[in-house]
């Protein structure tokens, strides 16, 4: 079995909520062992997000939130209280013995602790160094709080979601947070790949404003480009007609019509031919300025015919069309079955009853990711790390587990 790209790199993780444990499970499934530090008692804020909780193997509710077990598989957890001088020795001690040090503190809050980037660059110079913040360490919001709403609401996101008559939307998942993540978690590969060819560490500043704003992607672009304000659109695309979702006689579906010669198949199959010939629609371009008229045209040509009749015969074509799932229609996909993306795994909370987890996205043919540890339980790895680590006898662990360092 893989052991992953990134085995034999150590993690001291200091995130919590979201946007940093979607980093860290990242890092954990290529590989990395990543240290979970919780606060005695408490934990990761997330792991009182409920209901719902995970189940055992009698269907009762157990004390572990779903919402915890989204973002921490491949992670060890142990309890450290950093508001002690004690607690901060140990933790320069792990830092020692790692790689990478993530954190989502607010931006300085480290540094009471002696464990911002400062206090630590020169002892540890070959650290990357990862904060996660809602608008980085620099600018005039520097200080600010940031969650995931207020992002999208601030970076524009919800301006251009949702219906064109209705209110500004955030997304149905947290949007914000999880590409903050992703985008952590690419710049921490990066850094190691420097480190690799200099023996440097570096520091990491992530903000989530910096990453809503960049992946306003092609609206953000076509707003620089006219200096136009855009708006929203519902479900359709601003470049693009058709691109959306219709009405059938029996559903729902959406259809990306992408280039004209798919617009001249998806006439044909629809028996509307003379679109193909019209001005006002003949290219894509066209289509764009005139989608208010051509849009109602299509919906009356699809709302005729059942869902099943335009997938198939539009799939037949080459031109992209498909359900629009719930969730449950989703893990019953035999698409997504077949790349095996629902994941389960067993659960010290859980007894026999495996807990059922969405499966990394990412497949490598010569080093594959890897599921070796469960969501942790609070604590879970405390004694297990801090004997690896070699620094510690189990009296000290003892004496520190009495004085609440643990």
């Amino acid at each position: 079995m893989s052991i992953g790209p990134l085995h034999g790199l150590r993690v001291f993780d200091l995130t919590r909520i979201l946007a940093g444990p979607t980093c860290t499970q990242i890092l954990g499934d290529l590989g990395a062992d990543v240290i979970k530090i919780e606060r005695p008692g408490a934990g990761d804020d997330t792991r009182k997000f409920a209901p719902p909780f995970l189940k055992d193997d009698q269907g009762r509710d157990t004390t572990e939130s779903a919402y915890f077990a989204s973002a921490n598989r491949n992670k060890r957890s142990i309890t450290l209280d950093l508001t002690q001088a004690k607690g901060q020795a140990v933790a320069r001690k792990l830092i020692a013995k790692s790689d990478i040090f993530t954190e989502n503190f607010k931006t300085g809050g480290l540094a009471k602790y002696g464990l911002s980037y400062d206090d630590l660059k020169d002892e540890f110079p070959d650290l990357v160094y990862c904060s996660i913040t809602g608008f980085g360490h620099t600018g005039p919001y520097a200080k600010r709080p940031g969650y995931d709403v207020l992002i999208q609401g601030m970076g524009g996101f919800m301006s251009v979601t949702g219906d064109p008559d209705g209110d500004p939307q955030k997304a149905g998942i947290p949007i914000s947070d999880l590409m903050a993540g992703m985008y952590a978690a690419v710049s921490i590969n990066a850094a190691l790949r420097h480190r690799e060819i200099t023996g440097q560490g570096q520091f990491l500043d992530i903000g989530m404003l910096d990453t809503t704003t960049a992946m306003l992607s092609i609206m953000g672009a076509n707003y620089l480009s006219t200096g136009e304000v855009p708006k929203r659109l519902g479900n359709s695309h601003p470049n693009i007609v058709p691109y959306q979702s219709f009405q059938t006689a029996d559903g729902d579906i959406v259809m990306a019509v992408g280039n004209d010669g798919q617009f001249e198949r998806f006439c044909e199959f629809a028996e509307c031919m003379e679109m193909t010939t019209d001005p006002r629609f003949s290219t894509n371009g066209e289509r764009v300025k005139n989608r208010e008229i051509i849009v109602p045209l299509i919906r009356d040509i699809i709302k005729k015919k059942p869902s099943k009749y335009w997938i198939e015969g539009l799939e037949a074509r080459s031109i992209s069309c498909g359900p629009i799932n719930r969730l449950d229609e989703v893990f019953a996909d035999e698409q997504v079955k077949s790349r095996e993306m629902q994941l389960k795994m067993d659960h010290p909370a859980t007894g026999d009853r495996p807990i059922d987890l969405i499966a990394s996205p990412i497949r490598m043919s010569e080093t594959p990711t890897s599921y070796r540890h469960s969501p942790p339980i609070l604590g879970q790895h405390t004694d297990e790390v801090l004997r690896e680590i070699g620094e510690f006898t189990d009296d000290e662990i003892s004496g520190f587990r009495a004085e609440g360092v643990i």
